[in-house]
C-alpha cells in the first residue's frame, strides 16, 4: 500500500469500520531467509495496525510468510505466493457482540473462530453446537436430537435460513460423528468453516441484537408518549 492509498478496514477489537492509510497508522517489518530450506527463498512480513477509534486504540498484528523470487542483481526479491499467514493480535476473527447473547454461545462461537484454520472440522462441530444452543435458547425448542429441533422450527424461520441451519447440522456432523466406514474421509475446508461462522454471526445479529435494539427503540417511543401525557396532565392541573 502506498502512502496515497487507503484501506477499508474493520477493527477486530471494537468492530468499528474505518479507512486507514499506511503513512499514519500502518507499520510493516519484513525479513528474508535465503539459506537452503524446504520452502526455498522466503520472506516474513508483519503488519501492525492501531485502531483509530479513540475509545479503542488497540493493536492488530498479522504475519505472513511469502515465497520470493530473485529478480535482479544485486539480489532484489519480490513476493510470490503466500505460504502461511497468522493472526497474532487478536488471535481469531471473532467479532464483538453485545451482552444480549448468552455467554455459553459466545464462547462456542469464539472457539469456532479460533480453530477455523487449525481444525476446520472441529470448528464446524462447534458451530453446530452453538446453533443448537441458539435454537433452544431463542426459539425455546428442545428435543433429543438436533435434527428434530431443526424440523420443529421449519415454519418459524425464513426458508433460506432454515436450509442454511440444516446445512450447518450436516457439515457439523462430519466432525461430530465417525463414518461407519472409517476409511471414508470427508474434509471440511477453512473456507467452509468460515461460512458456518458467518451464519452464526448473522443469527446473533438477527435473533438477539436486532430484537433488543427493537425493544430499546419502541421503549423510547413509549417513554416520549408517557412524557407528553404527563406534561398534558400537569398543564391541566395548573389551569384549574
Amino acid at each position: 500500500m502506498s502512502n496515497k492509498e487507503s484501506l477499508n478496514w474493520t477493527c477486530p477489537h471494537c468492530s468499528l469500520p474505518t479507512v486507514i492509510t499506511e503513512s499514519s497508522i500502518v507499520k510493516t517489518n519484513s525479513g528474508q531467509v535465503n539459506m537452503q530450506n524446504s520452502f526455498g527463498s522466503v520472506e516474513l512480513e508483519c503488519i501492525f495496525i492501531v485502531c483509530p477509534n479513540i475509545k479503542c486504540k488497540k493493536l492488530t498484528l498479522t504475519a505472513t510468510l511469502f515465497s520470493t523470487n530473485s529478480i535482479s542483481y544485486p539480489p532484489y526479491y519480490s513476493k510470490n505466493t503466500i505460504i502461511k499467514s497468522w493472526k497474532l493480535i487478536p488471535d481469531s476473527t471473532s467479532k464483538v457482540f453485545s451482552e444480549y447473547i448468552p455467554e455459553v454461545l459466545i464462547n462456542d462461537y469464539k472457539e469456532a473462530c479460533l480453530i477455523k484454520d487449525l481444525s476446520p472440522k472441529s470448528s464446524a462441530t462447534l458451530s453446530r453446537r452453538c446453533l443448537q444452543g441458539m435454537i433452544r435458547d431463542f426459539l425455546g425448542i428442545k428435543e433429543n436430537r438436533l435434527i428434530d429441533e431443526i424440523d420443529a422450527i421449519k415454519d418459524k424461520v425464513d426458508p433460506l435460513i432454515w436450509e442454511a441451519i440444516d446445512s450447518v447440522r450436516k457439515i457439523g456432523n462430519i466432525g461430530a460423528h465417525m463414518e461407519k466406514d472409517i476409511n471414508l474421509i470427508i474434509d471440511v475446508s477453512p473456507g467452509e468453516a468460515e461460512l458456518l461462522i458467518e451464519l452464526i454471526e448473522q443469527l446473533f445479529q438477527q435473533w438477539y441484537v436486532d430484537r433488543e435494539e427493537k425493544k430499546v427503540r419502541l421503549q423510547k417511543i413509549k417513554d416520549i408518549a408517557d412524557s407528553k401525557e404527563e406534561m398534558k396532565q400537569n398543564k391541566r392541573s395548573k389551569d384549574k
